[in-house]
């Protein structure tokens, strides 16, 4: 690269992470899905996907080749253009996000940050305002499809997806505060001093934030016991209901994706990102690749776990009726994190 100008080694750089973070996103959107059906089946004391590849590991492509060989069906009523725009809505934004999330140490290449495809000073502000927007591709889809119970499950959703983004928003403000800043980067540094004494989860008090933004997160990516826009038993199907082939995949490939997001955000605010949990205590070993390395394998453990207590949650606890899903939001999530706002700057403005 020494006869190309910075601007094109930075091009090329960024193009190259951005195809690297997209191909694993995807990667990891279906073996989430293997991951799910797994835990489940252990759950109910099943084996789950066992025959497709060594211990079912090749059922995702199995999924993939079958859904995108699958007719693809347009029912005659049907809003044409919104149509086949609300799914590439929901999962564009679903994607889209994962752009700003740091998942590894600090690591630079001819100046370029090669573990954040984009570092922005505003970044959790840009990953709200994006995972927001995804709401649209939902509420298009229930209304272009011409079906009431799609229509019915996108109302649903969306009223879900508007109450519970005030209590997720505000369930971050504490580590906001915590940190002084909302680039990612900064947010994660303010955690890595000693280890998990240093998570705003442990050290930082905000176990109600993380308890809130937890509530939060599950209806925000309808997932049980929040998942009353796909109740099956009421809706069919929700608002994807009239969706086939490709274009329901990519609202399946949204819903994980939403998945892993919100467990990245969980782990820079609350559980020191790419950080180590021992901190500084244990003194650095190996070489310059091995700590470049070991960063990103506590991240990835870290979103894991998360995404363990998801597919569990989903596992053993049973279905909100939509009244007690929506008074939970508004009476008891968004009084909660105004109340944890108010203690987090009081004690701050103490110890400050």
């Amino acid at each position: 690269m020494n006869h190309l100008t910075p601007f094109q080694t930075y091009f090329l750089i960024t193009l190259l992470k951005l195809v690297v973070v997209l191909v694993l996103t995807l990667t990891a959107v279906a073996y989430t899905v293997l991951l799910e059906r797994k835990v489940l089946g252990r759950i109910q004391n099943r084996w789950g996907p066992s025959r497709v590849g060594p211990f079912g590991l090749l059922q995702p492509l199995a999924d993939g080749i079958k859904l995108f060989l699958k007719e693809d069906l347009m029912p005659l009523a049907v809003e044409r253009p919104l149509f086949v725009l609300a799914p590439v809505i929901a999962l564009g934004c679903a994607l889209i996000s994962i752009a700003v999330v740091p998942f590894g140490a600090l690591t630079t290449v001819k100046g370029v940050d090669i573990f954040q495809v984009s570092d922005i000073n505003i970044g959790l502000l840009v990953v709200l305002g994006i995972t927001s927007i995804g709401v649209y591709g939902i509420a298009l889809s229930g209304w272009s499809s011409n079906n009431k119970y799609s229509l019915l499950g996108s109302l649903r959703a969306t009223a879900q997806m508007i109450s519970y983004e005030l209590a997720l928003g505000l369930s971050l403000v504490g580590c906001v505060m915590r940190s002084q800043s909302l680039r990612l980067r900064d947010i994660v540094d303010s955690q890595s001093a000693h280890g998990m004494r240093s998570w705003n989860v442990i050290g930082g008090l905000q176990i109600v934030g993380f308890f809130i933004y937890l509530m939060a997160a599950y209806a925000e990516t309808n997932r049980a016991p929040f998942d009353l826009p796909e109740a099956e038993s009421e809706l069919v199907a929700g608002y994807h209901t009239e969706y086939s082939s490709m274009k329901f995949a990519m609202f399946f490939m949204a819903e994980y994706a939403n998945m892993i997001t919100v467990a990245c955000v969980a782990t820079l605010l609350f559980f020191g990102g790419a950080s180590s949990p021992f901190g500084h205590l244990i003194p650095d070993f190996g070489g310059t690749i091995v700590q470049a390395i070991l960063p990103i394998f506590w991240f990835v453990f870290k979103v894991l776990c998360f995404l363990f207590l998801y597919i569990w949650v989903r596992g053993t606890l049973p279905r909100f009726r939509y009244d007690q899903l929506m008074s939970f939001g508004w009476k008891f999530l968004l009084p909660l994190a105004m109340a944890n706002i108010l203690v987090t700057a009081l004690v701050l403005a103490i110890h400050g």
